[in-house]
Parts: C-alpha cells; structure tokens; sequence
C-alpha cells in the first residue's frame, strides 16, 4: 500500500467516525436538538466516558492530555455532521440559537443495521450520555468542561513527574 493511500484512509479521528458516533448520539436523544458545542462536548464525554465520576469505562483508551482533544474535535466532528446531513441521516435546522442538528427517521434505521460490539458500546453509552447531560443546560455543561478538562489525561503528567525524580 503507498504511503499517499495509507495517509488519505485515516479511519481513526476521521470525520466519517465522528459522525458515525454523532448518529448514535443524536439517536439517544430521541428527537431533541443539540448544537455544534454540545455535540463536541457530547463526543468526547462519550468516547472517555470513564473520565466523568461513576461513568462507564471509556470507550477509547486513555491518552495523556486527552482533555485537549476537545480544541481539535470541533472541526471534525462539525465535518462528520456534514457527512451524515449530506446523506439525509441527519437533519440540520437554522434557527435564532444557530443551526442544529437532531436524528430523524433514517438515524434509528441507520443506527440498527450497525451490529458489533463497538456499535453496541457506542448505543449504551450514548444512553448513558443523554441521560447524565441530557437536560443539563449548555452553560452548565460548558462549566461542567472547562473545570474538568485540565485534569482529564494529567495522570500521565505525573507518572513523567515521578519518573524525572529517579536518578
């Protein structure tokens, strides 16, 4: 395989996967809209859903730093909802609040024909998700973020601190 292929099929990180787990959101919210903020907010809770106290286990492993993956995560996952909208999985509304995003009746006919584990984790979790934030309202979760993301993959901060000290 060349090496211009294997950098254009990035599977991982990729918008096709952060829309993929939007549609599984989306779905779990039943109906309701949720803007661009809130679905980034929205993936990366899911994906390291053992970062929030009593979660599940994190979906992803953890990474150190993984906290600012939040600063690269909105274009991909603004580019993932492109893709899933474009294939009419999603539906797009422009309102006074800005445009947002909700399933509609092909996400939940899409969302079943996924069958793995994978997809099975990514349906519990997006539960699990909708029913832990789901009617927290955007500033809270914004607050809920920003006092959390500093310490989400800083434990890796200090295993590297401790190593430093052995001489």
């Amino acid at each position: 395989m060349s090496s211009d292929l294997r950098s254009k099929s990035r599977p991982f990180n990729s918008p096709l996967e952060c829309g993929l787990r939007m549609l599984f959101i989306l779905t779990a919210q039943a109906g309701r809209f949720a803007d661009l903020q809130r679905l980034v907010n929205y993936d990366y809770l899911l994906v390291h859903s053992g970062d929030v106290s009593g979660g599940p286990r994190s979906l992803h492993p953890d990474v150190p730093f993984r906290g600012n993956e939040l600063l690269i995560k909105r274009d991909l996952v603004h580019a993932g909802l492109n893709a899933m909208f474009s294939r009419e999985l999603i539906e797009k509304s422009f309102t006074i609040m800005g445009i947002m995003y909700r399933a509609n009746e092909l996400t939940l006919a899409f969302t079943k024909l996924l069958r793995s584990a994978y997809a099975d984790d990514l349906r519990s979790r997006s539960q699990w998700l909708v029913e832990r934030f789901g009617d927290m309202p955007d500033h809270e979760l914004e607050t809920f973020m920003s006092a959390n993301v500093g310490k989400w993959g800083a434990e890796f901060e200090r295993f590297t601190a401790a190593r430093d000290l052995e001489p």
